[in-house]
């Protein structure tokens, strides 16, 4: 088990020790559940009750946060990128897949494989596909015909590219993940539902991670599209045409529907909900299970169950909390302009 102290880590991370710098750290863990021997953090200012009762040996903190902590403390600029550094000189070794083939895997004859990639017992490669060197293909993974795969990619057990998916370099795609399914597109006449063909795909480019059971449609004609650095979480949908811009982040459970566009760096909270053909800027903010129906400008922060500017939601909240305080008082005033006695 590797052992650091307070002031070794500090170094590592270019804080400063506010304590004993001397204290043994052999672990990292959340602040309610730290031993005297783990190393925790406080970057968020509603956890500061628990780091005050933390057991862990020493925190990180913020250099211009509070100071007056009972444990060994590491003043530095950031504590979630302090910590995340330092979490790795703890972790386990990473799973390493060895280069080769399974026997039981079927791969077409004039699909082309890169150097030293990785096939997984029970993989289905198509004809015409193409993967990158170092590439990973997880077990029970399909490889649609057509696909292109970049180098040192990771594809988990279980997920399923259709036809003609471009997938860069570098990219992670979490277990269970499906890219290229048909988009959800039907002409209804006579009273019955007639499939529109879906003839597009689906691009991924550089960098990009995809999360657990998250779906991606091909575009109807064109692709829809996943831009370079993108972070997608588990449980996302994504529907035809979609564009998702530059170092996106997008949380559990949000569904985007067709030929909607994001600029760069947008971030969409847990569970929110998009109307198609919808356009949000860049840098904009989409909070926890909002709903738009309307393009949002680049920077904004939007709210609530049909979004608003974020400070015109809370008012509204509030307002709302009140109703039947004001209601009360509207039934005194009115039974006082009445001139008799109010009304419960």
């Amino acid at each position: 088990m590797a052992e650091y102290t307070a002031s070794s880590l500090a170094a590592l991370v270019g804080g400063e020790v506010v304590g004993d710098g001397s204290k043994p750290i052999t672990g990292v863990a959340d602040l309610k559940t730290a031993q005297p021997h783990h190393l925790s953090f406080l970057a968020n200012s509603k956890y500061e009750p628990a780091a005050r009762q933390t057991a862990a040996g020493a925190i990180l903190v913020a250099r211009k946060g509070p100071s007056d902590f009972s444990v060994t403390q590491i003043r530095v600029d950031d504590p979630s990128v302090a910590f995340t550094k330092i979490v790795d000189l703890f972790a386990p070794a990473p799973i390493v897949y060895p280069p080769g083939i399974h026997p039981s895997a079927v791969i077409s004859p004039d699909a082309i494989l890169g150097k030293e990639v990785s096939i997984q017992p029970g993989v289905v490669i198509e004809a015409g596909v193409t993967i990158g060197d170092r590439t990973v293909i997880g077990a029970n993974t399909y490889i649609g015909h057509e696909t292109t795969i970049g180098s040192d990619c990771l594809l988990y057990a279980n997920v399923t590219l259709r036809e003609r998916t471009q997938i860069g370099n570098r990219v992670i795609i979490q277990s269970g993940a499906v890219l290229g399914s048909d988009g959800f597109g039907y002409s209804t006449k006579n009273g019955r539902h007639t499939k529109i063909p879906q003839i597009g795909y689906v691009q991924i480019d550089d960098d990009v991670e995809i999360g657990a059971n998250t779906t991606i449609d091909r575009g109807r004609f064109d692709k829809t599209w996943v831009q370079e650095g993108a972070k997608i979480d588990n449980l996302v949908m994504l529907a035809h045409n979609v564009v998702v811009g530059k170092h996106c982040i997008i949380v559990s459970q949000v569904g985007i529907s067709g030929s909607t566009t994001l600029g760069d760096y947008v971030t969409l909270a847990g569970q929110a909900g998009l109307a198609g053909h919808l356009h949000i800027g860049t840098k904009a903010v989409v909070t926890a299970q909002a709903g738009l129906n309307k393009d949002v400008p680049a920077g904004a922060v939007v709210a609530g169950h049909h979004a608003r500017p974020l400070r015109e939601s809370l008012k509204l909240e509030a307002l709302t909390a009140r109703l039947p305080e004001l209601l009360e008082r509207i039934k005194q005033l009115e039974a006082q302009r009445d001139g008799g006695p109010s009304k419960s």
